[in-house]
């Protein structure tokens, strides 16, 4: 049953560009959070969405905040390998805690081929039973805080709506890029951006591509995405490290999805000019084969280690084991691989895709491509390695984008909309 907005709810007060409304309890305890997204990392697909879980993560360690995250995930009938990629979505749990969060995992549908139609529809009917359910059981909420404009980010301003809470938006890069050129997710992206209480976007880039979709500028606020500086870090023995995977001459790494937005074939690309390179990619995907096909055609399969999916924290094994990091991807909000490897030590090599140029902002970071082809990539590599920064100093560049900031940040954004004092 929907939730009106009457004596136990916030009120409706002008304010700043942002909704505000004041918290009946006069903001004495933590912020009701309601996380909800699609991407998520469960027990089944542990990297998946890691993004949302480490930002959500540092916001509520101080116990300003506090969470219960919805993260819906695809039907799918069966478990058998034979099924590919389709059969983890069958072996996610129903719930799950994460790092003592509450984590839920209704089902939706996920129709094959019209899927990015019916998807924002199918996403609300399921995770608005969903929730209606964990709120008769006893959940209390402030805001629903989401994450991804489609189809995610409709849905969820849709649940706003019907459960009587504000929304805040975070958009998070093809959201903004690629979904809208498409005539349906444009028009319900534009009616989300109208209907959210406030936006997040984790680069200044990304805001003006949302401003070219009207939002308006102060329902805008930039907080962009930090690194986890216990987490990434150098190695202390990286000779160790780099003869424990073998390598011994220039290595170059690239981590992401195995998609082509990612940009992994134009790395391999770029190898026949650099001879005596070896490039490490992590990640998995469907493109896996075209990207070994695209090796051997080359006569450079011998030089390229695909390494498949690593875990989350054997992430600075390989960033302080490689030379440089290469992110060749065609569109980023912003690429939290950057921070990652800087923090470790190993500058980057990056495209000109939104958030490069604010994460990599000094010589010591490394340097971004006016575009990313595989000339470009291999003039950019032979340029840095050629001069490397002091990896110290690289790490010192890093230290600059903790997560503290944004905490700050986004603590003061769900304090304005709830009308409570900073």
């Amino acid at each position: 049953m929907a939730q009106g907005r009457a004596a136990a709810q916030p009120v409706l007060e002008a304010g700043a560009g942002l909704a505000v409304r004041r918290a009946p309890d006069g903001g004495t305890r933590p912020i009701r959070l309601l996380t909800f997204t699609t991407l998520y990392p469960n027990a089944a697909q542990p990297n998946h969405g890691v993004f949302v879980e480490n930002r959500l993560r540092h916001l509520v360690a101080g116990g300003e905040a506090e969470s219960t995250v919805l993260a819906p995930v695809p039907w799918f009938p069966s478990r058998s390998p034979c099924f590919g990629a389709w059969a983890r979505y069958a072996a996610i749990p129903g719930q799950e805690m994460r790092h003592g969060l509450q984590v839920h995992h209704p089902r939706f549908v996920a129709l094959p081929r019209i899927g990015m139609l019916s998807g924002p529809v199918c996403l609300y009917h399921s995770a608005r039973a969903a929730l209606a359910r964990l709120v008769r059981d006893g959940l209390e909420f402030d805001v629903i805080d989401a994450h991804y404009l489609y189809p995610d980010g409709v849905a969820a301003v849709w649940l706003g709506r019907h459960f009587g809470k504000p929304v805040v938006l975070t958009a998070r890069g093809s959201d903004t890029s690629l979904l809208p050129r498409y005539r349906v997710p444009r028009r319900l992206i534009r009616s989300a951006i109208a209907g959210a209480d406030a936006i997040i976007a984790v680069s200044a880039g990304l805001k003006d591509g949302l401003l070219a979709l009207g939002a308006p500028a102060e329902k805008v606020t930039v907080l962009r995405n930090g690194v986890d500086l216990d987490t990434f870090r150098p190695v202390a023995d990286r000779a160790a490290v780099r003869a424990g995977l073998g390598l011994t001459g220039p290595t170059l790494l690239s981590v992401g999805l195995l998609i082509e937005r990612k940009g992994h074939h134009l790395v391999i690309a770029a190898l026949p000019s650099l001879p005596g390179h070896t490039l490490l990619i992590a990640g998995e995907g469907p493109d896996r084969e075209a990207l070994l096909a695209l090796a051997r055609r080359l006569g450079v399969a011998d030089r390229v280690r695909l390494l498949g999916p690593r875990p989350h924290a054997e992430l600075p094994l390989l960033y302080t084991a490689a030379d440089v990091l290469v992110l060749a991807s065609s569109r980023e909000g912003w690429a939290n691989v950057l921070l990652e490897s800087m923090a470790c030590g190993t500058p980057v090599v990056a495209g000109p895709a939104w958030g490069s140029r604010e994460a990599v902002s000094a010589p010591e970071a490394g340097l971004v491509l006016g575009e990313a082809t595989p000339e470009r990539i291999a003039e950019g590599v032979r340029r840095l390695l050629a001069a490397p920064p002091d990896r110290a100093a690289t790490r010192a560049h890093a230290e600059r984008f903790g997560w503290d900031e944004t905490t700050a940040g986004q603590l003061g954004l769900f304090r304005r909309l709830l009308g409570r004092a900073q």
